[in-house]
């Protein structure tokens, strides 16, 4: 959400185009102004009260930035001078000194190791390691402003995931404004995700974490992260300045596949369409990457400056939904579906396996839609990750969950007053259904739900529904 795009006319805009959650950008903005966007928000999704949209926050996270400048005039680097960069962050920087806010930076980077300045617009070399500064050698010509980031690609960077600013966004803001899902940002290991989790305490415990992987640390305790996380941002940008960039297509796949099998949502995100920020239509190598992510699996696309401050953020959200239901169209869901049971290296259990049942069944039968009763929308995480061809009605009385569920490939959602009588519930689930024009009067319906009303997050029975059908 950005100046483009947040005033209530174009959020119901948005609204019908497709979109399914708003990220608000924390490091940007204060907390004024994006409690203002969270009201405009939730005033939009009055108007349209079947869309259910979650709100995202999305942390700052520890960075390292370049300092000021001499008369806070930009600086003209050459390629070939050499340039100091020093952890003193008072300078004021020149053509042959800049400053850095990260003091450990002697100690973590190696002689001939990389520096990226800007987004990586600036390329250096460092050539000598001293107490308090570094020298690098730039390697090509480039103008610098203040206060730009700095990559280091293949160094442990030794800052705390949660800073001051996150603890009082997620304190003052995260808690106070009831979000659905923070993003964390710069997640290295899953003591990081535990960590947000202590900040957020019991009063946030129903918030969902959603660890944003954006360098090489993060990549090799993947699997430790992912086990403890609430779902995974392939977050392209910085990523692919810590990695080469002819391997971010990989580590994207990586991820992705990883998050199917533990049954963990997985966003892509970052540049997906970066040229609509200026023009009306995307490259056709922008709209190949929105139908590849797709067909890799992923659970949702992302867009950020091309909606937040680009010159087209309605044209932008309705051409990446066009390209995501046009790959959807390509995909091989049979062929899916197998593939992720075959990689699941353990024992099912029972609600996994009565959700892979569903699938497989919804398959044979050409099922119009499976319905997963469910508190804590647990049950349509699994029903999603065997990724089925048809919706996925999530029916739950708790608004957190309708909400968390907009995250769920094929997720759509019904908000219910109680779960007691489950075939009343069911009843009504399908009339709704029907009023929305997701099945017709004859179409065959799978519903999974628990055995008792106590325990609906225990979905270890399946029913084959016919809309419409009398009942014995």
């Amino acid at each position: 959400m950005g100046p483009s795009c947040w005033d209530v006319e174009n959020i119901v805009k948005m609204l019908d185009l497709g979109m399914n959650i708003a990220r608000l950008n924390f490091s940007h903005g204060d907390h004024k102004t994006h409690a203002e966007t969270v009201k405009r928000i939730r005033e939009a999704n009055k108007q349209r009260p079947e869309k259910a949209c979650a709100i995202m926050l999305d942390t700052k996270g520890p960075e390292i930035r370049t300092g000021l400048l001499k008369n806070h005039e930009p600086i003209n680097l050459t390629a070939g001078q050499e340039l100091v960069i020093s952890t003193d962050y008072s300078v004021e920087g020149d053509q042959s000194v800049i400053s850095c806010s990260y003091k450990k930076l002697p100690t973590s980077v190696k002689q001939g190791g990389t520096v990226l300045i800007a987004d990586g617009s600036i390329q250096c070399e460092v050539t000598e390691i001293h107490e308090d500064s570094i020298k690098v050698l730039v390697k090509n010509s480039a103008k610098l402003g203040e206060k730009k980031n700095m990559c280091l690609p293949g160094c442990i960077v030794e800052l705390p995931t949660v800073t001051e600013k996150d603890e009082d966004d997620l304190e003052n803001f995260a808690l106070r404004y009831n979000v659905d899902f923070v993003a964390a940002s710069f997640v290295r290991k899953a003591s990081d995700v535990e960590e947000v989790r202590d900040v957020l305490g019991p009063r946030g415990a129903h918030i969902k974490i959603i660890s944003k992987i954006e360098n090489h640390e993060g990549l090799e305790n993947f699997e430790d992260i992912l086990q403890a996380t609430d779902g995974v941002m392939v977050a392209r940008g910085d990523l692919g300045m810590e990695i080469p960039a002819e391997k971010v297509f990989l580590a994207q796949k990586m991820m992705i596949q990883k998050c199917k099998i533990y049954g963990k949502p997985v966003i892509t995100a970052t540049q997906m369409l970066e040229s609509m920020v200026n023009n009306p239509r995307p490259t056709r190598a922008e709209a190949s990457d929105v139908a590849n992510a797709v067909l890799d699996g992923t659970d949702a696309v992302m867009l950020s400056g091309e909606t937040a401050n680009g010159g087209y953020p309605l044209q932008a959200l309705e051409i990446m939904s066009r390209v995501c239901v046009e790959a959807e169209r390509c995909f091989d869901y049979t062929q899916e579906y197998f593939k992720v049971k075959e990689s699941i290296p353990w024992t099912l259990s029972t609600t996994e396996a009565v959700c892979a049942a569903a699938v497989r069944t919804a398959l044979d039968l050409k099922v119009k839609m499976i319905v997963a009763v469910t508190d804590t929308g647990s049950t349509p995480l699994q029903v999603a990750k065997f990724r089925p061809p048809i919706p996925i009605l999530c029916v739950s009385m708790n608004p957190s969950t309708i909400n968390q569920t907009q995250i769920v490939r094929g997720g759509l959602t019904l908000k219910v007053p109680s779960y007691e009588g489950t075939d009343n519930l069911l009843r009504y689930a399908l009339e709704v259904a029907k009023n929305r024009n997701l099945v017709k009067s004859g179409d065959t319906v799978i519903a999974i739900h628990g055995k008792s009303e106590t325990d609906v997050n225990l979905a270890n029975i399946m029913k084959i529904l016919v809309v419409d059908e009398a009942e014995d």
